[in-house]
């Protein structure tokens, strides 16, 4: 079994020019959200609510939730953390639900609500995501997170990684996953040497977060891929069938 087509769309910006009819949409924020995400779930999260704006995610406060914000690389002050994905250790989240708005990712899920299905995909679970999106039989479109709606290396790179992972014989590609896979093939050599031309990865190092890029560029760190049912991000091994 093969997927059906591979887009890349580089910016959310782009997302109402492209049809969801019969696809999977893959939300990528590499540094950090969907790398956390994996991570969360993985260490025994029950469950991460993503939310677009600060406000949102203030409505969940005395609940019993924890609640995350980042904004421009930062925790934002009274928030139990930001993205890292040391934020999200088992000891930290196991069988919590995470309520989580960040600057660039969050915004990205909730623009593809659209979608048959939304998983989320990063270096950390990319063996895990493509052998579920090989058992599919769908369309594949792969949505860069970016900054601010502008362009982002390293969510490119990686949609370009997914792309050379998932094409089979006769299996169309759109221009940007050409793009994209063009850009991994020159990067995957040195990926963290080649990262470090990305503008957010030089953020983070200013920000003294530099260990947060060499963990998100880990491959096959976990084994579970995030699918978003209703408004929750789950396991797709604890999905409950739709009534």
């Amino acid at each position: 079994m093969s997927v059906k087509s591979i887009r890349v769309c580089l910016s959310p910006a782009l997302l109402p020019y492209y049809d969801f009819t019969d696809t999977v949409a893959v939300v990528i924020d590499i540094f950090r959200a969907t790398s956390s995400m994996c991570y969360g779930l993985a260490n025994g999260a029950r469950a991460i609510i993503p939310v677009a704006e600060i406000d949102e995610c203030l409505a969940y406060r005395d609940t019993g939730y924890l609640l995350a914000a980042e904004r421009d690389g930062k925790v934002v002050d009274g928030f139990d953390f930001g993205n890292s994905p040391f934020s999200y250790t088992r000891d930290k989240v196991e069988g919590k639900t995470i309520v989580l708005t960040t600057t660039n990712g969050t915004r990205a899920i909730r623009h593809c609500q659209a979608a048959d299905t939304v998983v989320i995909g990063s270096f950390l679970n990319i063996s895990a995501l493509t052998d579920w999106l090989l058992r599919q039989d769908r369309h594949v479109l792969l949505v860069c997170s970016g900054w601010k709606n502008q362009f982002s290396l390293e969510d490119t790179v990686f949609a370009g990684a997914m792309t050379l992972r998932l094409r089979g014989t006769g299996v169309p590609l759109d221009d940007a996953a050409i793009a994209a896979q063009s850009l991994y093939l020159e990067a995957r050599e040195d990926l963290d040497a080649y990262m470090t031309r990305s503008s957010h990865s030089e953020r983070m190092r200013y920000l003294n977060i530099g260990k947060d890029i060499a963990f998100c560029l880990r491959e096959n760190v976990v084994n579970v891929v995030p699918v978003l049912q209703g408004d929750q991000l789950v396991s797709s091994e604890a999905l409950q069938p739709v009534s």
